[in-house]
């Protein structure tokens, strides 16, 4: 009896994995390496920054009809600079699905493919055409004619912009007026006019934070001496199979164990993770810093607390980068291998989302555009500690759902201090959580995102619809 009853718990353990690493797969994680220079925020200047530009309300959920059914029918071009596993592609990706969900006419074009077969594009490519989403190459008459026929193009990120001249032509004139351009880009570089030279000329611009739409408005007229177009801000939400799974106490108790018996971690540990591509621009080098002084500090006071680690998720095993091999380095030379644990990157976060009890969002310079990792990791429970930039600042009530600290060196000591106060203070780690939770089921689920997308598209479609009149 006892053997049939751990067959039947080793069963149901795999077919729980199985399952969540199957719909955890809708909820992939890009890990793109984002340099960028110094530009912090904090949340007042968020509030601040929400009069500048247009924000459509954050709707109550409940039993209405989809906000994009007035899709139905329209033809939709999706053009993207490429078809990875990053964060860009994958909104895009997610956005042409909500519109088929509502019998739009979706077509997908991607301006660069690697040479050769890729395993990555070509399964992406097959999700979108078994959901009924056209995909065609970049050039030829084909784009052209799509593109001139649709009620709507949105290009996604700036380096799509060179598509235009480059394919379009003397087409573009006709094009641009129906343009919704969605921008994700926190990057200096992106500011060429090769890239951006036609922004002021598009119906519209969406972007996902009120950092980030101020930054390129003062960017653009500073640097490139034009003027962007109406700017919506659309903040991003999750999806119902992540939030099913964040919602799911069984599931989540058996990733849980897993993850942490293939650490090598016990349950009482408390695991602090950063779950980005490993670059210097997603701060993993100073968060190791700040948690070795985190663990200087518990053995000076004497605290008593359960054993604290660090998980870097996002590594990359096969190439071992220049940094990564300093981050490796220091974990050695400050003697804390047995504290630190190094994940290779991975479309299943969910199951680290479920195992670790603090997320770091760690992102520099100006941090990120949005962060979709944040709040993922809220919809589980999670507090936050993160760099006051970007759009951080917008997710992340400090001191409520989180706690914040400064961008760069100077941000390692207080990261160290909320680290320690985090694994000395359970139950305010708990109530953060379940604040963020609730932050989460507010505003930043896939129905919010739809109501919001849904006032951009409606403004923009009616812009088009006036241009052809005139």
């Amino acid at each position: 009896m006892a053997k049939h009853s751990t067959a039947v718990f080793v069963f149901m353990k795999r077919w729980f994995l199985l399952l969540l690493v199957m719909l955890s797969v809708t909820t992939a994680i890009a890990f793109i390496i984002r340099s960028a220079s110094d530009f912090s925020c904090d949340r007042h200047l968020a509030v601040q920054l929400e009069k500048r530009f247009n924000t459509a309300p954050t709707p109550q959920i409940g039993a209405t009809s989809n906000p994009l059914s007035f899709m139905k029918s329209k033809r939709v071009l999706l053009v993207s600079h490429e078809l990875s596993l990053s964060g860009g592609p994958l909104l895009l990706m997610e956005l042409a699905f909500l519109l088929r969900g509502v019998g739009a006419e979706a077509s997908w074009i991607t301006m660069q493919k690697p040479p050769g077969i890729d395993e990555v594009s070509y399964n992406l490519e097959h999700k979108m055409l078994d959901r009924g989403v056209q995909v065609f190459s970049a050039k030829g008459q084909e784009a052209i004619d799509t593109a001139v026929k649709a009620d709507l193009v949105v290009l996604n990120t700036a380096v799509a912009g060179k598509w235009l001249d480059a394919v379009l032509k003397e087409n573009v004139p006709r094009v641009l007026p129906k343009v919704l351009w969605w921008i994700h880009e926190m990057r200096g570089h992106y500011f060429k006019l090769e890239y951006v030279k036609h922004v002021p000329l598009v119906a519209g611009a969406m972007i996902d934070s009120h950092v980030t739409a101020e930054y390129w408005k003062n960017r653009t007229q500073e640097r490139l001496k034009i003027k962007m177009p109406k700017t919506y801000v659309v903040h991003l939400g999750n999806s119902k199979e992540l939030m099913e799974v964040a919602e799911d106490s069984v599931a989540n108790r058996v990733l849980r164990e897993h993850v942490r018996e293939s650490l090598g971690v016990r349950n009482e540990d408390i695991l602090f993770a950063v779950i980005n591509s490993v670059s210097r621009g997603k701060g993993q080098d100073l968060f190791l810093h700040a948690f070795y002084e985190s663990l200087q500090m518990i053995q000076e006071k004497k605290l008593q607390v359960p054993s604290i680690h660090a998980v870097i998720v996002g590594s990359d095993m096969t190439k071992q980068t220049k940094f990564e091999t300093e981050l490796r380095d220091f974990v050695l030379q400050k003697k804390i291998q047995n504290r630190v644990h190094f994940v290779n990157k991975t479309l299943t976060v969910v199951p680290y989302l479920a195992a670790i009890d603090v997320l770091v969002q760690n992102s520099q310079a100006r941090g990120e555009c949005f962060g979709r990792i944040t709040i993922e990791a809220m919809a589980f429970q999670l507090p936050v500690l993160g760099t006051a930039a970007g759009g951080t600042t917008e997710i992340v009530v400090n001191g409520s759902t989180g706690l914040l600290h400064p961008a760069g060196k100077e941000g390692v000591t207080p990261l160290a201090i909320n680290i320690v106060k985090l694994a000395t203070h359970v139950e305010r780690r708990l109530t953060m959580g379940k604040r963020g939770y609730k932050r989460v089921k507010e505003m930043f689920l896939e129905p919010h995102m739809a109501h919001r997308i849904a006032v951009v598209l409606k403004e923009v479609l009616q812009k088009a619809k006036q241009h052809k009149k005139a």
